[in-house]
């Protein structure tokens, strides 16, 4: 069983929607990036992401740049993330998944990422620039090592290429609320809400919303059509100026809990 999955249908046996939140690897260092996973766990995150730093990112917006480039300023290496999420597991009931660019995956070679993240207890991934026509290496080292794959549907998205991405998930499918990068914004894009529609008429169990949530209303707002609610911007800034205290702090004025 998909332990995203499991953790999402517990929330909406609770009769909420999921709360997944996102933080870099190694920001502003290894110990720090780990205490403030715990405390989003500890204040309603039912799902973590944690983020693989990248120098050339084309879905991150200014302040997770800012984050990651200093991250990969200090030597960062890719076996930290593997020690990120096993010490995140082991401290929290939070399915823990990484989300990385495809290239550093294919680097590695899935078979081997598959297996190191299977080893630290990590639920799965999420590949933004990832397709699953292109993706068939990826799925089979995925499912070798009964990890999800979260693939990303967007309001461009055709019918066609909708229904791939509901066929290729496991855990859920990434609904991206508008086009662009990762940010806050005033109000949601009227897109998501057919991004939902659209993902869940072609076959998706679970659709989680992300990009631009960034308030209270706008988690409410989002979770009253989707299975889960993405939100990674605001808890990055709250890291940087307060530490994973007001990770915490955040977390649970974006929750209620």
């Amino acid at each position: 069983m998909s332990r995203t999955a499991a953790a999402i249908d517990r929330a909406t046996a609770a009769g909420r929607a999921a709360f997944i939140g996102y933080l870099p690897a190694g920001y502003p260092d290894k110990e720090q990036s780990i205490a403030a996973a715990v405390a989003l766990a500890e204040h309603g995150a039912d799902v973590i992401e944690i983020g693989i730093p990248y120098s050339d990112p084309v879905m991150d917006g200014p302040v997770i740049q800012q984050a990651t480039t200093e991250v990969l300023a200090r030597g960062f290496r890719i076996a930290e993330v593997f020690e990120i999420v096993q010490a995140v597991v082991e401290a929290t009931d939070a399915a823990v998944l990484v989300m990385t660019y495809y290239n550093i995956i294919d680097r590695m070679g899935p078979d081997e990422f598959a297996r190191r993240l299977a080893a630290a207890g990590g639920a799965g991934a999420i590949t933004p620039d990832l397709i699953p026509d292109e993706a068939a290496e990826w799925i089979a080292a995925a499912e070798a090592h009964d990890l999800d794959r979260v693939f990303l549907s967007a309001p461009t998205s055709s019918p066609e290429r909708v229904a791939m991405i509901a066929e290729a998930s496991r855990g859920f499918v990434y609904g991206v609320s508008l086009m662009g990068v990762t940010g806050t914004r005033d109000a949601v894009s009227d897109a998501a809400v057919q991004v939902v529609e659209a993902s869940k008429a072609a076959g998706a169990a679970r659709v989680c919303v992300g990009l631009g949530v960034s308030s209270r209303s706008h988690v409410e707002e989002i979770s009253r059509y989707a299975d889960g609610v993405i939100v990674g911007t605001v808890l990055v800034a709250a890291l940087r100026d307060g530490g994973p205290e007001a990770v915490g702090r955040t977390a649970a004025q974006l929750t209620g809990r």
